[in-house]
C-alpha cells in the first residue's frame, strides 16, 4: 500500500512538471535577423539630401556654366550689374536674367542674350570692343541653356583648378581675359591701368597693385570692379605664378 502511494505522487508529480511552462526556450526574435532589420530600416529613412545632387554630363546648368560666363562677361560696372543696368539689363542672378526678358526658353530666335552674343555687327555684339568675344564653346553653352528650357538648375561639382606650372600664356591670360582686359586695355585704360600684355600685367604686379585689388584687400578698389570677385582658383593660380617670378611662359 505504501508503494502504491509512492507511485502515485511520483505520477503526480511528473504530470505537473510536464504541465509547468519550460524555463528554456527558443528567443521571441532571432537576434541577427532583427539586428538586419534595424539596419536596413536606418539606411532607408537616412535623409539623402546632404549628398547632393549628382550634375547631368548632357545637362547645361544655369549656376555652373551660365553664370559665371554672365558674370566675368557682362554683370559689372558699366555693363549689367544693379548699378549700371544699360538698357534695363541685369545679369546678375537668374531671376534678374528672366526678368530682363533677355532669354525665351527653347527659342534661339526670340533670345537676345544669344543674338548679342553672335552678332557680327561690331556695334551690336556683347561683350562689345575691345572686349573679346565669347569663345564657340561658350556661346555653345548658353546655345544649349535655352534649348534645354533656360533653367534654373544646379548641381553638386568641383572645380577642377590647376595648380601646376601655371603659365601666363593660359591660366593668367584666361583670368585677365575674363575679368580684367575689358575695362584696363590700350583703348580703355580705366584709372591709367593696363592689362592687356605681360610687360604691362608685371608692371601693376610690382607697383603692389593687382594682388591687393583681386584679393579684395583694405585700402584697394576691389576688383573686377562692380562685379563678382574672382574664384579663388584664380586668385590661386595668380598668387603661384607671382611666387614663381612671373615667367612670361
Amino acid at each position: 500500500m505504501k508503494r502504491l502511494c509512492t507511485l502515485l505522487i511520483g505520477l503526480l508529480l511528473g504530470v505537473l512538471l510536464f504541465m509547468m511552462p519550460s524555463c528554456v526556450h527558443d528567443p521571441i526574435y532571432d537576434i541577427d535577423d532583427n539586428m538586419n532589420d534595424t539596419m536596413d530600416i536606418d539606411t532607408t529613412d537616412t535623409d539623402t539630401t546632404m549628398m547632393g545632387d549628382p550634375c547631368d554630363p548632357g545637362k547645361v546648368y544655369f549656376e555652373r556654366d551660365i553664370l559665371p560666363l554672365l558674370q566675368t562677361n557682362c554683370a559689372f560696372s558699366g555693363c549689367h550689374n544693379e548699378e549700371s543696368a544699360q538698357d534695363g539689363v541685369i545679369l546678375t542672378t537668374y531671376e534678374q536674367v528672366i526678368n530682363s526678358g533677355v532669354v525665351t526658353p527653347f527659342r534661339l530666335d526670340n533670345s537676345d542674350l544669344y543674338e548679342v552674343l553672335t552678332d557680327e555687327d561690331e556695334d551690336d555684339r556683347m561683350p562689345p570692343p575691345p572686349a573679346q568675344r565669347l569663345s564657340v564653346e561658350e556661346i555653345q553653352l548658353v546655345s544649349n541653356w535655352i534649348l534645354q528650357g533656360a533653367t534654373n538648375d544646379s548641381c553638386d561639382y568641383e572645380i577642377d583648378c590647376n595648380t601646376d606650372n601655371i603659365r601666363f600664356s593660359v591660366e593668367i591670360q584666361t583670368i585677365l581675359e575674363s575679368g580684367c582686359i575689358s575695362c584696363h586695355n590700350a583703348s580703355l585704360p580705366s584709372a591709367g591701368i593696363r592689362l592687356d600684355s605681360y610687360d604691362q600685367v608685371v608692371q601693376q604686379v610690382d607697383r603692389g597693385r593687382l594682388l591687393g585689388a583681386i584679393r579684395w584687400e583694405a585700402g584697394y578698389v576691389n576688383m573686377p570692379f562692380g562685379g563678382v570677385q574672382l574664384s579663388d582658383c584664380a586668385i590661386e593660380q595668380m598668387e603661384l605664378w607671382i611666387d614663381d617670378g612671373m615667367p612670361n611662359n
